[in-house]
């Protein structure tokens, strides 16, 4: 029995491995502008901010508002119906903000079931479509123009759903930085990472945590990247160039 059972667990264990072995690998795509370069001074830097639902962090769009910091932010379906007020401000400053699609329901774009982070993917092909065609959707019955970019939940793709999206007409929008970890990181931490960012590289953090402390994080990083005399530029206005095929 005892050569049995170990046969069995061996044989188990073989599948498994097997299995994990055949699993398409994720990406997380990166993203980078067009560098200013030395003649340009201190450099230009891409702001994307996600709004994956809840509230609004007022800290950062006051701030935005107030130091005239232009930035591309990523809305969900799910936001949109929630923060008509933030929306309306965004909408009043069109040389500020950009508008691009974050998904219908919060879905990430991995046309394979599993989870990421905890969050169940789409599942299928024609789920990661009606999740980027609901994003747009939503965003088109918001007003403003149509967005060009995606991004999905939790930031990474089965490489078959990049190409899906690409025939859909958008760019999938990857980053450089990690600026606040999903909104996790404290302020500290938030800060350095932000305030670190060099000529080209494009930012990821949350507008959607008010309660977090992360918040604080990023104003502060922006702040110290301003007063290093950086360019801030939407993606819209600048020549973005990502990996794994997400903008050619």
């Amino acid at each position: 029995m005892g050569l049995l059972r170990n046969s069995i667990c061996a044989m188990a264990l073989s599948l498994f491995t097997a299995s994990a072995g055949n699993a398409t690998a994720l990406l997380e795509p990166t993203l980078h502008v067009k560098p200013q370069g030395a003649e340009g001074g201190g450099g230009r830097v891409a702001l994307t901010l996600d709004a994956c639902g809840g509230k609004t962090d007022t800290r950062i769009l006051s701030a935005l508002v107030d130091n005239r910091i232009p930035a591309t932010i990523f809305v969900t379906g799910i936001w949109l119906k929630h923060n008509a007020e933030a929306v309306e401000i965004m909408r009043a400053h069109p040389d500020l903000f950009e508008l691009e699609n974050h998904g219908g329901r919060h879905i990430p774009a991995v046309d394979t079931p599993r989870k990421i982070y905890g969050i169940r993917s789409a599942g299928s092909p024609d789920a990661v479509q009606a999740e980027v065609e609901s994003g747009a959707a939503a965003l088109a019955s918001a007003g403003g123009s149509a967005p060009k970019w995606f991004r999905g939940a939790t930031a990474e793709y089965s490489p078959s759903a990049i190409a899906m999206i690409r025939k859909l007409g958008f760019k999938v929008a990857g980053f450089s930085i990690n600026g606040d970890g999903g909104s996790l990181l404290g302020a500290k931490e938030t800060t350095r990472r932000i305030a670190a960012a060099k000529d080209g590289d494009v930012i990821i953090a949350h507008i959607n945590q008010p309660t977090h402390a992360a918040g604080e994080g990023v104003v502060q990083g922006l702040l110290a990247l301003k007063q290093k005399g950086m360019t801030f530029v939407r993606l819209d206005d600048a020549e973005g160039v990502g990996n794994d095929g997400t903008t050619d």
